[in-house]
């Protein structure tokens, strides 16, 4: 649960509250994820199965890619002040992705997958695997923060995007590959 305390704010380097709020910076607000609820609980929860929620995260995933192609063509364009703001869109998108993968997901797949050892111990792989990413993430947001009045930044900045755009690309393919046919309903 690091990467949620620290992208919630509960570890240093945290988001201020406006943000989390939703302020009047034009960026959407954090929203909770809302599910309509299907069909048969996982085994030993209250969690069922969302029928919308991989066509939910796969849109998240288009989201977080946009955003970070807006990102490289406000760089290219020098506008450091948009690359700034764009990061922070980037941040939100995530925390409300990861969310929605952490309690509707993972926690269902987790009951859910129990019986079959081998893609229990998949989707826990997969987990523990986002944990590092989403680590590495979070710290390149909290390194270039300020960078719209740290232009000393960029040319570091631009070989740390394409990292990160690359980790996404790669991360996003399997998660839709291997990971989300995992996510069936419960009998």
């Amino acid at each position: 649960m690091f990467l949620l305390d620290k992208l919630f704010g509960r570890i240093k380097g945290a988001a201020p509250a406006a943000v989390a709020a939703g302020d009047s910076s034009g960026l959407a607000p954090v929203r909770a994820p809302a599910a309509p609820a299907t069909g048969a609980a996982a085994p030993g929860t209250q969690i069922r199965h969302d029928q919308a929620l991989i066509a939910t995260l796969m849109q998240d995933h288009v989201a977080l890619l946009d955003i970070h192609s807006a990102i490289t063509a406000a760089l290219d364009g020098g506008r450091l002040d948009v690359v700034q703001r764009r990061l922070e869109e980037f941040r939100i998108a995530l925390m409300d992705h990861l969310l929605k993968e952490n309690v509707r997901l993972y926690v269902y797949l987790e009951h859910f997958l129990r019986p079959d050892a081998v893609s229990h111990q998949l989707m826990r792989e997969f987990r523990h695997e986002m944990d590092g990413i989403g680590r590495v993430v979070v710290d390149f947001l909290d390194k270039y923060k300020e960078l719209g009045r740290h232009s000393e930044l960029a040319g570091a900045f631009r070989k740390d995007l394409a990292a990160i755009g690359q980790a996404l690309v790669s991360r996003i393919r399997r998660e839709e590959d291997i990971l989300y046919p995992m996510y069936l309903p419960a009998a």
